[in-house]
C-alpha cells in the first residue's frame, strides 16, 4: 500500500513536470536568424593622422530574402571584416554591407557565397504590434554562444531619440525584455512575422529595450530599391506645446488642445519660405495636431514627425496653419536638411584635418566634440547655432584649433587650443579647404596671423619657419599634413 501511494504520488507531480520540460524541436526558422561577427577600426579625432582603434563585437541578423541579411548599422559601422555564423553551425561565412543607414540604424548584408543558404526560410513584416501583446526576441547575446530567445510585453510606443547617431529620432516600440549587447540585430516576431529589429536597452532600468518597428523598416527598405540610400527628409522646424491658456489666448488660438507653435525656420530647409517663426502648426495631411504636438496614426498617439517620417525627399505634405489668426493651407515640398548631420556620429569616414607649422586645424563636428571635450563657450555656442540659425550657408565647416603640437614655432601657442577660427590674414574662413587654400598661397606673407573667435590676441606664425616647422612634423610621425576630404 506504502509503494502504490508513493507511485501516485510521484505520477501527479513529477509526470506534469517532466512533460513541461521536454524540449520540442528547435524551429527551422531559427537558421534564418544568424550570428554576425564584426571586426572594426574606428578613426582616432585627437590625432586624426594615425589609423584609429582596432576593435569588434558581436551581434544578430536575420534572413529577409535571398542573400538579404538584415540587422542594425551600429553592429556593422567601421567595419573591416564580417562574418556570419548560422544556428547549429561552426562555419563562418564572409559578409559584405551592400546599404547602411545610421540615421535609422539599419543595414543590409550579404554572404559571398548565398548557396548554404537556399533552403532556410525567410522573415515576412508584420505590422505595428498592439500594446500589451507578447512579442519574441531572437538573438545571439552576451552570456553565451548560441541562440536565446526572450519574450516580452509591448508597454509603451513612442517616438524616441536613436542612440547609434545621437541626432535622429523616429518611432519605437518598448518592451519588457532587455536588448542586451549581441541581441541588436535580432527580430522581434509576433505570430510568425517580423514586428521588429531589436536595436538598444535602457540602463536605467532593469527589462527595457527597444525595438525599431515596421515603419521605419520598411522605409529603409523602400529607400534602397534604386540601388543607395537617400536618408531621410526633414521639415526643417522647430516647435513648442502650446498648453498653457495664457499663451493660447495670446496667439488668439480657443482652448481645445489643438496646435503646435513654431519657433524658428531652418534656412534652406523644406519649410524655408512656406512657415515662419510664430505661424500654428494645426494639421499635416488631414491628421490634427494637437498642443502636444501628436496626431492619430494607427490608432495609436505619436510625434506629428510621423507623417514625414513614412515620405521621401521629393513628396508633398499638406500643412495647414494660423498665421496670425488667419487659416493657411501650403504643400510643403520634402527634401533632407543635410546641415543637420553636424550633430550625428559620423562613421566610416576619415577624420578632415590639416597640419600647418605645428597648429592642428580640423572641422568641427560631434565626433570631435566627443572627443576633444572643448569648455570654450564660444565654440560651444558656434556648435548650437549652427543649424538652428544658419551659419552653415556662411561658414560650411566651424574650422578648430585643436591642438598644438611640440615645435619652436609653437612654444608660446598651447593656451589657444579649442578655440574656432575666424580669420586667416584677414579673410574669413568658409571651410577646411579654404583654410588651406589661404594658409599655402602663391605669393607668401611675411606673417600668417590667425585670428580666433573669442581669443585675446590672434596666432601669429612668420611664414620664413613654415616650412621646416612641416618637416619637422613629418619626422614626429605625421607623415601625411593635411585631409581634406571625407
Amino acid at each position: 500500500m506504502t509503494r502504490l501511494i508513493a507511485a501516485i504520488f510521484l505520477l501527479i507531480h513529477f509526470a506534469p513536470f517532466v512533460d513541461a520540460q521536454t524540449p520540442s524541436a528547435p524551429s527551422a526558422i531559427y537558421k534564418s536568424v544568424v550570428r554576425v561577427e564584426v571586426a572594426t577600426q574606428t578613426s582616432d579625432y585627437e590625432t586624426p593622422w594615425n589609423s584609429g582603434r582596432f576593435g569588434g563585437g558581436i551581434g544578430t541578423g536575420f534572413l529577409i530574402g535571398k542573400n538579404k541579411i538584415l540587422t542594425n548599422a551600429h553592429v556593422v559601422s567601421d567595419a573591416r571584416r564580417v562574418l556570419i555564423t548560422v544556428y547549429g553551425s561552426p562555419k563562418k561565412y564572409p559578409a559584405k554591407i551592400d546599404f547602411i543607414a545610421h540615421d535609422c540604424d539599419l543595414a543590409l548584408l550579404s554572404v559571398e557565397d548565398f548557396k548554404d543558404f537556399e533552403s532556410f526560410p525567410t522573415f515576412d513584416f508584420g505590422g505595428v504590434p498592439s500594446l500589451e501583446s507578447q512579442v519574441r526576441v531572437i538573438g545571439y547575446p552576451i552570456g553565451g554562444e548560441r541562440l536565446a530567445v526572450t519574450r516580452g510585453v509591448v508597454s509603451r510606443i513612442d517616438f524616441q531619440p536613436y542612440s547609434h547617431s545621437r541626432a535622429d529620432t523616429h518611432l519605437v516600440i518598448q518592451i519588457d525584455a532587455a536588448i542586451n549587447p549581441g541581441n541588436s540585430g535580432g527580430p522581434c516576431v509576433q505570430d510568425g512575422k517580423v514586428v521588429g529589429v531589436a536595436f538598444q536597452g535602457l540602463r536605467q532600468a532593469d527589462n527595457t529595450g527597444y525595438i525599431i518597428p515596421t515603419p521605419v523598416i520598411r522605409r529603409f527598405l523602400k529607400d534602397i530599391e534604386d540601388g543607395k540610400y537617400d536618408s531621410y527628409a526633414d521639415l526643417g522646424i522647430s516647435e513648442f506645446p502650446l498648453h498653457n491658456p495664457a499663451m493660447r489666448k495670446a496667439l488668439g488660438l480657443p482652448n481645445d488642445g489643438r496646435g503646435i507653435l513654431i519657433t524658428n525656420v531652418v534656412a534652406t530647409s523644406s519649410s524655408d519660405g512656406m512657415l515662419q517663426p510664430r505661424d500654428v502648426l494645426m494639421s499635416l495631411d488631414g491628421k490634427p495636431v494637437d498642443s502636444d504636438g501628436m496626431i492619430s496614426i494607427d490608432g495609436e498617439e505619436v510625434n506629428f514627425n510621423e507623417i514625414v517620417e513614412r515620405k521621401f525627399a521629393g513628396d508633398k505634405v499638406a500643412v495647414h496653419f494660423l498665421r496670425d489668426g488667419v487659416a493657411k493651407d501650403v504643400d510643403v515640398t520634402l527634401k533632407p536638411l543635410e546641415s543637420s548631420r553636424m550633430y550625428a556620429i559620423q562613421y566610416e569616414k576619415k577624420p578632415r584635418y590639416l597640419v600647418f607649422a605645428g597648429l592642428v586645424l580640423q572641422p568641427l563636428d560631434t565626433n570631435l566634440f566627443a572627443a576633444a571635450k572643448f569648455d570654450d563657450i564660444t565654440l560651444r555656442r558656434l556648435y548650437t547655432d549652427y543649424v538652428p540659425k544658419g551659419l552653415f550657408q556662411k561658414h560650411k565647416d566651424i574650422v578648430v584649433l585643436t591642438r598644438v603640437e611640440s615645435d619652436p614655432v609653437t612654444s608660446q601657442l598651447s593656451d589657444f587650443t579649442g578655440f574656432a577660427v575666424n580669420k586667416i590674414n584677414g579673410v574669413e574662413v568658409r571651410d577646411l579647404p579654404h583654410a588651406s587654400a589661404l594658409l599655402h598661397p602663391k605669393e607668401m606673407p611675411k606673417f600668417f596671423v590667425i585670428e580666433l573667435f573669442g581669443a585675446e590676441r590672434p596666432v601669429v606664425i612668420p611664414s620664413a619657419k613654415v616650412a621646416e616647422a612641416n618637416e619637422r612634423m613629418k619626422a614626429n610621425g605625421i607623415t601625411y599634413l593635411e585631409n581634406l576630404e571625407d
